[in-house]
């Protein structure tokens, strides 16, 4: 039966309040729900879910950038320079999108959801890592290295390393933002975190202050294209928009090691999915 535009829209918001929540919740975005749930639950053209997914990550990123920015987290220098590597990338990987077919395309994305579910669970401790060792000279040059403040009203300080490594990796990170609609958080952690060696409360939040750029670059490309409808954007970001906002104020209350080892096992799920379905061509 089909629905009509007000109930297909009331129930495409509902969905992206629970996908706000879980990216929050994450510190995945929303965009790894946004996509499945479009794609496998309401047959979207894969296209017109990732042009979706970037207008909500526009969304997201610039109302929680602003918050991180003013609480002095957010290290602009490194996310203004790593933002050429991912701009870049999201020009490249939206291009290659609009001739690449949706059956890979749907299979790199079933890769990436692993990888990031992957990511998720396998967190690493910081507090065996010396953060002011002596970094990177290109670092240093760039004026990269930074302090951020501490709960106890402390001035954390970091030296950042391996800056070309970390640059590849953006440049990647852009390229599948681009391709595949979502903000790439995994890898823009993973070249931030485990890569410049940068504490991981400064690397999410300058991802999450980078992310919106990003998507931006790569909205411009699925516009021109045709590939970005309102009807489906306007219930997606201002449900997103809310969940996200729960999700802010059950974070500090919720065991986060048991939702991610949770949310891990649904994407994984979702992965499966996505790669079986572009495999039967049934995307």
């Amino acid at each position: 039966m089909d629905l009509s535009l007000e109930t297909f829209s009331f129930i495409l918001f509902l969905g992206a309040i629970f996908a706000g929540l879980i990216g929050s919740l994450t510190g995945l975005g929303g965009g790894v729900i946004v996509i499945p749930l479009l794609t496998l639950a309401f047959g979207v053209d894969m296209r017109y879910a990732i042009g979706t997914a970037l207008v909500t990550s526009i969304a997201t990123s610039s109302g929680a950038a602003a918050a991180y920015i003013k609480e002095g987290i957010t290290n602009i220098r490194i996310g203004m320079f790593l933002e050429i590597a991912t701009t870049t990338g999201a020009v490249i990987g939206a291009i290659v999108a609009m001739y690449l077919d949706k059956m890979y395309i749907a299979i790199i994305f079933g890769l990436v959801l692993i990888f990031s579910a992957v990511r998720s669970v396998n967190k690493k401790d910081e507090k065996d890592i010396d953060f002011i060792a002596p970094g990177d000279k290109l670092g240093v040059k760039l004026k990269l290295n930074g302090s951020y403040p501490t709960k106890g009203g402390s001035i954390q300080k970091y030296n950042v390393h391996n800056v070309a490594g970390g640059y590849s990796l953006m440049t990647l990170a852009g390229i599948l933002s681009g391709l595949l609609g979502i903000g790439s958080g995994a890898l823009k952690v993973l070249a931030m975190d485990t890569t410049m060696r940068i504490p991981f409360k400064v690397s999410t939040t300058t991802s999450n202050f980078m992310v919106g750029v990003t998507a931006a670059a790569s909205a411009v490309i699925y516009l021109q294209r045709g590939y970005i409808d309102p009807a489906l954007a306007m219930p997606i970001v201002v449900g997103v928009l809310i969940g996200a906002f729960f999700g802010s104020k059950i974070l500090p209350r919720t065991n986060v090691k048991k939702l991610r080892l949770l949310f891990s096992i649904v994407i994984f799920i979702l992965a499966i999915s996505m790669i079986y379905n572009g495999i039967t061509g049934k995307l």
